[in-house]
C-alpha cells in the first residue's frame, strides 16, 4: 500500500465525537435497561466513551438483579418506557421505593404525551425520544444527574489521525 492510499484510508474515516460537559459527575454509575439489544449496546458504549461506568439490562427482572447488587453505587436509571414484561415507569416506581433519591431518565421510541411528560416530571425523571443524537443523549444524563440544572454540551469534531 502506498503512502498516498494510506493518507486516503486514514483521512477518509469518520471523525470521533468529543463530548464535554460542565458539572457532569466524571464516574458516576448508570443502570441503563433497553430491550433493543443494538440500541442497548450503543447507548452503553456513548455513555463508556464520555467516563461513565454503565450497568446493562435487557429488561426489568435483570435491572432489578443489577440494582439488588449495585443499588448503592448507581446514580441514575436510564429506562425505556416501553419493554416487555415490567415497563420503564413501573420499574422506576419500584426502584425509587428502595433509593428514594434515585434519579431517572425515561427513552422511548413512541410519541411523548402528557401523561409520560408529567410522570416523568412529578418524580423528578427527565424524559428523551428516540431516535436520540448522542449530544442530546450527554444532555439529558448531564441535566438528569445534576437535579435538571442545565448543562453545557459541545461537541467537537476531530480528525483521526
Amino acid at each position: 500500500m502506498s503512502a498516498t492510499d494510506a493518507d486516503t484510508r486514514t483521512t477518509a474515516q469518520p471523525p470521533s465525537v468529543v463530548v464535554e460537559m460542565e458539572m457532569a459527575p466524571s464516574r458516576a454509575t448508570i443502570l441503563l435497561v433497553e430491550d433493543e439489544s443494538f440500541v442497548r449496546e450503543v447507548t452503553c458504549e456513548i455513555l463508556r466513551s464520555a467516563g461513565y461506568r454503565v450497568l446493562k439490562a435487557g429488561n426489568a427482572r435483570e435491572a432489578m438483579q443489577a440494582f439488588q447488587c449495585h443499588g448503592e453505587e448507581v446514580q441514575l436509571l436510564l429506562t425505556d418506557v416501553v419493554m416487555p414484561g415490567q415497563n420503564g415507569r413501573d420499574l422506576a416506581r419500584d426502584m425509587r421505593a428502595i433509593c428514594p433519591g434515585l434519579r431517572t431518565l425515561f427513552i422511548s421510541g413512541y410519541a411523548e404525551n402528557a401523561v409520560t411528560r408529567h410522570w416523568s416530571r412529578e418524580r423528578g425523571g427527565f424524559y428523551l425520544p428516540k431516535p436520540f443524537s448522542v449530544q442530546s443523549l450527554m444532555r439529558k444524563v448531564s441535566q438528569a444527574l445534576n437535579g435538571g440544572g442545565k448543562a453545557r454540551v459541545q461537541v467537537h469534531r476531530e480528525k483521526r489521525a
